[in-house]
């Protein structure tokens, strides 16, 4: 049973690599012939990224997760210091008054990717140690808590929300599926709220990029303009779209059209059938990941397979419903289909992993 998971789960993964293949060149080949005149500059890249991201899931699917448990606090600590490292001046890459990455020749490698993953290997071996008392007591999340709202300060210092709250929101999944009484989880959810309120109507552009999702056409050209061609693309694609290539507002009106807005063109160049197709595959991974966490072996590996399929799952709805109009903008790649380095090589790592547990599963 658990070899058909892995080769679904295969199946799955490949096709999504394969439509951001066709799709990154198509919406990316026009804007990188004008700026670096290379139509295939993105490509190129991408195609690093695939090679480095199957290596390394090759890699951490040959070892026994497991022995993942016992580096959870040293990979935690990592990642602190590298959150913390990309924070100073002439060390870490800023974008746009933005600092989240570091560079490396032809990849940008962003920290706060990594420190998800530590986080939800962190909480996965906490868990599996200590669930009987998540039951009993809300003393025994302030570890959790602790962790998770250090890493949130410096990820926030970035600044980048939206990665915040990916993690945020699959701890809760991980401690509420752990057993956590309800009347704790929803006090620290209460809890959160007003600093959740400051950080986004404090924050200019963030409380821009709310009043741009209630109302786009209250400044078409400025704060909207993102969310209006978004909609323009995924509309004028009708029922089978503009044909493969053919996309209008890849020319230069819908920004990141290659990134977190790839699923419009999706929309505008293969239709309703294609975004339909995309969704459809990012169920069957669901269904799919939902096999390997009943099926996994121990309680490490049920909740690190929550957590990373609940973390690929909430990037994946997040960005699709960005780009229909239904959430704020976020920033967050589309899995296995965006162009986005390190965003995509750690997506591959959590694929390899669970492979890895779905593998030893097959246990008796």
């Amino acid at each position: 049973m658990m070899r058909e998971v892995r080769i679904n789960i295969f199946m799955v993964v490949a096709l999504l690599m394969a439509i951001g293949v066709v799709m990154i060149y198509s919406a990316s080949s026009i804007y990188a012939l004008e700026k670096y005149n290379d139509s295939m500059f993105f490509l190129k890249r991408h195609l690093s990224f695939i090679a480095i991201g199957v290596i390394l899931a090759f890699l951490v699917m040959v070892v026994d997760y497991r022995k993942l448990a016992g580096f959870a606090k040293p990979l935690l600590l990592f990642s602190i210091f590298l959150l913390i490292l990309v924070l100073l001046p002439g060390i870490g890459r800023e974008v746009s008054g933005a600092s989240r990455w570091f560079r490396f020749k032809f990849i940008s490698f962003q920290p706060a990717e990594l420190a998800a993953i530590a986080v939800i290997i962190y909480i996965a071996d906490f868990i599996s140690r200590k669930s009987e008392n998540l039951k009993t007591s809300w003393r025994a999340s302030m570890p959790v808590m602790f962790v998770f709202g250090f890493l949130s300060l410096l990820i926030l210092a970035q600044p980048d929300l939206g990665t915040v709250l990916a993690i945020g929101t699959v701890v809760f999944i991980m401690l509420f599926v752990a057993g956590m009484n309800l009347r704790y989880l929803f006090s620290l959810i209460l809890s959160t709220l007003p600093a959740l309120y400051v950080l986004i109507f404090n924050v200019p552009y963030r409380k821009l990029r709310i009043m741009a999702f209630l109302n786009p056409w209250a400044d078409p050209k400025g704060s909207g303009f993102q969310i209006i061609q978004s909609q323009v693309a995924l509309g004028s694609g009708g029922m089978l779209g503009t044909g493969l290539g053919h996309s209008r507002q890849k020319l230069f009106y819908l920004p990141a059209a290659h990134t977190d807005f790839i699923f419009s063109i999706i929309g505008e160049e293969l239709g309703l059938i294609g975004t339909i197709a995309v969704i459809i595959l990012f169920i069957v991974f669901i269904h799919q990941g939902v096999k390997i966490i009943k099926n996994s072996s121990d309680k490490f590996g049920y909740f690190l397979s929550l957590g990373l399929v609940a973390l690929i799952v909430f990037k994946a709805a997040v960005n699709i419903g960005v780009s229909c109009g239904l959430l704020p903008t976020k920033g967050l790649p589309l899995p296995f289909i965006s162009y986005g380095g390190s965003s995509f090589i750690f997506d591959m790592v959590s694929i390899g992993i669970l492979m890895n547990i779905a593998k030893t599963g097959e246990c008796p």
